[in-house]
């Protein structure tokens, strides 16, 4: 049996960029591989949080990701989510790569938003406004993913937060910091053409009416039914993706909640692979959802690339 690899935190970044993460997932949704086929998650409750068992199989590799949500890290000066991502071969299912989970995530999450509604990005032909709720490690990663694949300019990126004082040194470097109260959020984010909410918010950060046709909206927060970051108005003339039919409805709260609000009709939702690959797109001025809540193909796609790099 082969020595088995450990790609650590250091080795994920410098091995593959966002960019390049965003490729990998748009190459599997090209493919074949459907993600309704993938395998459901498994989230089970614990004293400290959740753990999260995502299996998936695609292609030559079998991946799994073994995932802790703790949420009193943040008060201990932890990461809040630990996790860790075994690579096996597909026929003999020999363990071949552990790769730090957290990392993985950090770098597929916004990826895979991105890859999502990348056609939508392509609108965009002057410097854009970006709009970011949430600077912790996925408020900063959707940052640089945009930075990476956007063709054009960005002119101005605010993260919006609860607590200023908390915010880290990577995200000041990437934009301005403005707490949630102040007046200048509903400046920012009625010129924004991007906008992001990556936050464990249970109800809507911001109004409808603060967000203007042709925006580009990535909800990434939160995979609970009962939660949303977004305002049910916002659905109403929205073209909305989604990763999957069946796990948005499962575990998408602004989409689930957006429909018992009678502001959606499930109908009209579009799947990633679909909208990726060009088979619908969306009016020029429409403004586009995307909801996504993590699936494991994705990691599974990204971790493969990762392992043909390293």
């Amino acid at each position: 049996m082969d020595e088995v690899k450990y790609l650590d935190a250091e080795a994920v970044f410098a091995t593959l960029s966002p960019a390049e993460a965003v490729a990998a997932l748009r190459a599997a949704l090209a493919s074949d591989f459907d993600p309704a086929d993938d395998i459901p998650r498994t989230i089970t409750d614990i004293s400290a949080g959740n753990m999260i068992f995502m299996p998936s199989e695609i292609g030559d590799w079998v991946g799994v990701k073994l995932a802790g949500v703790s949420v009193g890290n943040p008060e201990r000066g932890l990461p809040r989510i630990m996790a860790q991502y075994l690579m096996y071969d597909s026929t003999t299912l020999e363990l071949r790569t552990v790769i730090d989970g957290a990392a993985l995530t950090t770098l597929r999450t916004p990826a895979v938003s991105v890859a999502a509604i990348e056609p939508a990005l392509n609108r965009f032909t002057q410097p854009v406004n970006v709009v970011i709720f949430g600077a912790g490690p996925q408020g900063v990663g959707h940052a640089d993913t945009i930075a990476d694949v956007l063709d054009v300019e960005i002119a101005d990126v605010t993260f919006v937060v609860r607590f200023p004082d908390q915010v880290t040194d990577d995200a000041r470097e990437r934009g301005r910091v403005l707490a949630v109260e102040t007046a200048e959020v509903d400046v920012a984010l009625s010129a924004a053409d991007i906008i992001v909410t990556a936050t464990t918010a249970s109800e809507p950060l911001f109004t409808a009416d603060l967000v203007k046709p042709g925006a580009v909206v990535m909800a990434c927060g939160s995979h609970d039914a009962h939660l949303r970051e977004l305002p049910a108005e916002l659905f109403t003339s929205a073209m909305v993706v989604v990763e999957d039919l069946n796990t948005v409805l499962r575990e998408g709260g602004d989409v689930v909640l957006a429909i018992s609000d009678g502001t959606l009709d499930a109908g009209s939702l579009v799947t990633m692979k679909h909208f990726s690959n060009g088979e619908v797109s969306a009016d020029a001025d429409q403004t586009v959802i995307f909801k996504g809540s993590g699936m494991s193909w994705e990691d599974l796609a990204v971790a493969a690339k990762l392992v043909d790099r390293a």
